[in-house]
């Protein structure tokens, strides 16, 4: 019986098998009737003591060791009365054979003594040789009485031969039989099964094992997103996850023979106070594992925003100034996560040590011998940068950063010893943060033409870089809790310089070309990495982070070593870091006012490169499928529009000249007569000329003249520079135009991300949206583009109810239910010269825009332009207005009862008002 289980407390609430055996005792009947009674009443024991535990961790919601202990303990109680039952009443054998004997084994993590609500049972069954006819039925009796109490089970059945040759041959197998426990049955077949095991299967095997275990550790870790800090993190199978400390259990078991997690400690692999935070780590991870296959009712180990919301609960998280109990709870779990990779480091550099005294090398620590050498005073060994001494780093605390500098100059890998010692004396770093020496060495990682991205990382993972940078550490596993950022702000940080790293050398060109020209002719290179890295850095402080963040930045930057102006830069960066993004994604650029606004907050061109390359790596850091084509072309065409403005001042000098160049350069491709084209040049308004690109430009054109005398249009074709499906309708102007196309999109199965809507001057309507399908990307399926062209027509000619349609399309992303926002509508009327600019802020839903547009046309207004912005589960929806008659909205009264019913639309459920 596992230690564990010695310290469960009141074992027989839990299960009381005395008296359970009494009662299987009693049954009655044919063999057939009394395994259908034995089932019942085993079912009844597994439910009710499930129950206990259920109880048990609701009244003690952090105890997972415990939690899952116990429900080893049910399961193995079980085992024992069935197979006592099988053998005593179902297949009783007075005289077994010496090829009859059999021992059942728990495997896997049942066997280690650790299982969850809804865990698999992982058992075996042992026989000295070939299976008979009697271990098979026995076998077979035992199975079918589990899968009949609703349990899953993964077994196998061999005899010792066949356990060793499959052990050999397989790592899984291998590792499951290294944590094999004895359940029940023939004690000595046990003895001897152990015996083989060590001797034929173990024994000088370890080096290759241990291989396979971390090449198999990496590749689980590739699948799962490659970082212990995505915010719906796996917490089994994820990077920093309980199967990592099982690795590490299963390394040290199989090379140090221990038995106990407690007995790293003894074979030297841990101090006492790293067992201590393996411990703890271990049972935290196991509370939120059992706390998570409870809320399911399944067994669910990836931890997703509606169970983090109840977990945080169930473990009496508490709301915090600036961080709410759910975000508390995401921290801390995200700080046990770092503490297992900090643990693994340890490990490994024991293993080194071993393993690599006799010439070779294993898993993800490649290297080779050289003669040590000084560096700075530290050490080479094997390749790798490490320290002369324990006590290396008291001596000058500057070394703590000194060893980084060194890692990121030369190439080098640190060696995990010392790691493991600037993880130790994370804290000396206190002492120096003042230090210029220190200052500029950190200035120098963090500003490096070379590899700054993984350098950082390794510094945030020995606490060094959360230590030196207070601030910094404050965001270290800080969570956001939304379904738009994917990562820790401390990781979002660093992948972001990572990615400016790689822009800057012209490793994204293909990607980013207007960015990477603009880094080689940026001034203030040090001022950008410092504004890129302290952007986010003010988050969960209760505040706009914006403004606190620069608030830090006017703080640190002069101890870095940065220059008044450079630390002016830096401190405006990060108070307007969204500000580019926001104009882009939320305004109408085609409105120069709009430009000239964006200009004159900038107030300058090196700003402008700044902030371009700023927003671009904040977005793409955000995670993978957040950046697109699109949101690239729209970046570009707001960068163009102030540059010429800062170029050439605040005039609209230029714009002429565009719309000229733009028509003359349509009639060459069009190649219409003079007196055609300049009739269709005139029916479109200036503001057409300036918002749409030039493909867009041709491609509305031959759809207008394919048109001829039609009143309906409908375009539809795959627009891959945008990453999206361009709609094009030209139709008759009426109201109500806009909702009723946005309607028929979404019955599709469209996203609108983006739509321009421009009225000829003979009253014709010449709309284009940008669309997408749910997961970003566009339609490029003829039936597709068919069923919106079509559902688009009957939308328009009412030939489709588009509210009892759109009460049949499923919720797209359910998990958005987990967040609750508050929607809110914004009214500028000086934003733009010629419209109202209405800004509607609430959670992503289906039909969302459809909502607010036909709210829009119950309140008697025309949109000239719509602009559909999304992160996670928010979205943001913004409208230009004008009243019927072309101008803007300026009553009071009317602009509440617009604000009022666009309140009502962002509100609603499911249940779509009925259209007009």
């Amino acid at each position: 019986m596992p230690a564990r289980f010695d310290t469960l407390p009141n074992r027989r609430a839990i299960i009381d098998r005395r008296t359970i055996a009494d009662r299987l005792a009693e049954l009655e009947g044919d063999p057939i009737a009394l395994r259908r009674q034995a089932t019942v009443l085993l079912k009844e024991a597994l439910e009710a003591g499930r129950a206990e535990i259920r109880e048990r961790l609701i009244a003690f919601p952090a105890r997972g060791l415990e939690t899952a202990a116990a429900g080893a303990f049910l399961t193995d109680q079980l085992l024992r009365l069935l197979w006592d039952f099988t053998v005593s009443r179902l297949h009783r054998n007075s005289n077994p054979s010496t090829a009859e004997r059999m021992v059942l084994i728990a495997v896997g993590g049942y066997g280690r003594g650790e299982m969850a609500a809804h865990s698999d049972i992982d058992i075996g069954f042992l026989t000295p040789w070939k299976v008979t006819g009697w271990c098979e039925q026995v076998i077979e009796t035992i199975l079918y009485s589990l899968w009949d109490m609703g349990l899953k089970v993964g077994h196998s059945s061999r005899s010792l031969d066949e356990m060793v040759r499959e052990a050999k041959k397989d790592v899984t197998v291998r590792t499951a039989l290294l944590e094999a426990r004895y359940v029940w049955g023939d004690t000595a077949l046990y003895d001897e099964a152990a015996r083989r095991f060590a001797a034929e299967v173990q024994a000088d095997t370890a080096r290759a094992f241990i291989s396979e275990k971390l090449a198999e550790r990496d590749g689980r870790h590739k699948r799962m997103g490659d970082s212990r800090y995505v915010v719906e993190p796996n917490v089994k199978e994820g990077k920093g996850g309980l199967r990592d400390l099982h690795t590490l259990f299963w390394i040290g078991k199989y090379a140090y023979n221990v038995r106990e997690p407690a007995e790293l400690v003894e074979a030297g692999l841990l101090t006492a106070e790293e067992y201590r935070q393996f411990h703890r780590a271990e049972n935290f991870l196991w509370a939120v594992r059992c706390h998570l296959h409870v809320l399911a009712g399944r067994a669910e180990d990836r931890l997703t925003f509606d169970f983090q919301r109840e977990i945080a609960e169930r473990m009496r998280y508490a709301d915090r100034p600036g961080k709410s109990k759910v975000e508390r709870f995401m921290h801390f779990y995200f700080l046990q996560a770092k503490i297992v990779g900090d643990l693994t480091g340890v490990f490994l550099a024991h293993l080194d040590e071993k393993f690599a005294a006799r010439g070779s090398r294993f898993g993800r620590l490649p290297g080779f011998f050289r003669r040590p050498r000084k560096l700075h005073g530290f050490t080479m060994e094997r390749g790798r940068i490490t320290i002369p001494a324990d006590d290396f780093f008291r001596e000058d605390p500057v070394r703590l950063i000194e060893l980084f500098q060194l890692s990121d100059l030369h190439g080098l890998d640190i060696h995990p010893t010392a790691m493991r010692a600037a993880a130790r004396d994370a804290k000396l770093a206190d002492e120096v943060r003042n230090d210029p020496r220190a200052n500029a060495l950190f200035l120098d990682v963090l500003t490096s033409p070379r590899d700054p991205e993984t350098v950082l990382r390794w510094m945030n993972e020995a606490g060094v870089f959360g230590r030196f940078v207070p601030d910094f550490g404050r965001v270290v596993a800080q969570m956001q809790f939304d379904m738009y950022h994917h990562y820790t702000v401390d990781e979002h940080s660093i992948r972001a310089i990572g990615l400016l790293s790689q822009i800057e050398k012209g490793e994204l060109k293909d990607d980013h070309p207007l960015a990477t020209g603009i880094c080689q002719q940026v001034v203030s290179r040090r001022a950008l990495y410092v504004a890129v890295l302290l952007h986010d850095i003010a988050k969960g402080r209760g505040g706009d982070h914006s403004v606190l963040g620069a608030e830090v930045a006017e703080r640190l930057c002069p101890r870095l070593g940065l220059s008044a102006a450079e630390t002016e830069q830096v401190a405006w960066l990060v108070r307007w870091h969204l500000l580019m993004s926001a104009t882009a994604f939320k305004r109408d650029l085609s409105d120069f006012k709009t430009i000239l606004d964006f200009a004159e907050a900038v107030q300058s061109p090196e700003r402008l490169r700044m902030l371009l390359v700023l927003t671009i790596v904040d977005i793409r850091a955000v995670g993978p499928g957040v950046w697109n084509s699109w949101k690239r072309q729209l970046l570009a065409n707001l960068f163009e529009g102030a540059e010429e403005v800062l170029r050439l001042g605040h005039k609209q000098k230029g714009r002429s000249e565009r719309i000229a160049a733009k028509q003359e350069a349509l009639g060459q491709r069009l190649g219409w007569d003079a007196a055609r084209f300049d009739a269709f040049r005139q029916r479109l308004p200036e503001s057409y000329w300036i918002a749409e690109p030039d493909d867009v430009l041709d491609r509305n054109a031959r759809t207008v003249a394919a048109a001829g005398d039609a009143k309906l249009s409908v375009e539809a074709q795959v627009y891959p520079d945008r990453g999206a499906t361009l709609v094009t309708v030209y139709a008759s102007d009426h109201p109500g135009l806009f909702y009723r196309i946005a309607g028929a999109i979404h019955v599709a199965g469209g996203n609108i991300i983006d739509a321009r809507i421009h009225t000829t001057r003979d009253g014709m309507a010449l709309d284009n949206f940008l669309i997408q399908d749910p997961l970003g990307r566009p339609f490029d399926d003829e039936m597709r583009l068919k069923r919106i062209k079509e559902g688009i027509a009957d939308a328009l000619a009412n030939r489709a109810k588009l509210s009892e349609r759109l009460k049949t399309r499923p919720l797209p992303r359910p998990r958005a239910d987990a967040f609750t926002i508050e929607p809110v509508v914004l009214i500028d009327n000086r934003a733009s010269n010629r419209f109202t600019v209405v800004e509607v802020n609430a959670r992503d839903r289906p039909a969302l825009l459809y909502g607010l547009a036909h709210a829009l046309f119950q309140s008697k207004v025309t949109i000239h332009s719509a602009h559909v912005a999304t992160y996670g589960e928010r979205a943001v929806d913004t409208f230009y207005l004008t009243d019927l008659i072309g101008d803007k909205i300026e009553s009071q009264a009317r602009l509440k009862a617009i604000e009022k019913r666009l309140l009502e639309a962002a509100e609603a459920d499911a249940s779509l008002a009925q259209a007009a």
